[in-house]
């Protein structure tokens, strides 16, 4: 039995994931730092400590080519030598990512081979775009939303038309968060 494919994703509570101009340099956009102020305890006892040291336990990781790329491809490793498994819409064969990483223009063949690396564990998501593609696909079981108290006003929102329900597995009140946990229900 395979772990769940779950993002994993801090968002303000007006709904965005970063804020306006993300871009190198600035990837977060302005202000969105904050989203990830909870994390300062992550290597501490405690819920946020507890939330990281899970996402840190999956088995594969699955993003999206901008999320990959803002993130300095990760210089090929995302945490202890997991697969990083990258979704884009066009792969430059000159273009050889770092690591254990990959790129996939297939869904379905980027969550196989995921699945077959993760094993039992879960695999962390990164990224809207990826995320919604693997909503669209019905790939995505879970959404872990670590929701911070903060309103940036504009910048990127995490979904856009989705219409899928979702069921709240988990809520846990952490410093700087509240991390909720969501189960995808299909319709």
């Amino acid at each position: 039995m395979s772990g769940p494919t779950r993002l994993y994703m801090s968002m303000s509570l007006d709904g965005f994931i970063a804020g306006p101009d993300d871009e190198p340099g600035q990837e977060l956009g302005r202000n969105g730092g904050r989203l990830f102020n909870w994390l300062d305890d992550r290597m501490k006892p405690g819920v946020n400590g507890q939330i990281y040291g899970e996402a840190m336990e999956t088995g594969a990781v699955i993003a999206g080519r901008r999320t990959f790329e803002l993130a300095g491809r990760w210089n090929g490793d995302h945490h202890d030598g997991v697969p990083i498994h990258i979704l884009t819409h066009h792969v430059d064969e000159n273009d050889v990512p770092p690591g254990t990483a990959r790129f996939y223009t297939d869904v379905d063949t980027c969550v196989a081979d995921a699945r077959a690396a993760a094993g039992e564990r879960a695999i962390l998501v990164h990224g809207a775009g990826a995320a919604q593609a693997l909503l669209a696909a019905g790939h995505l079981d879970e959404l872990e939303i670590h929701l911070v108290p903060v309103l940036l006003g504009a910048g990127r929102r995490l979904f856009g038309d989705n219409h899928d329900e979702l069921q709240l597995i988990r809520c846990l009140e952490g410093r700087d968060a509240t991390h909720l946990r969501y189960r995808v229900v299909s319709p």
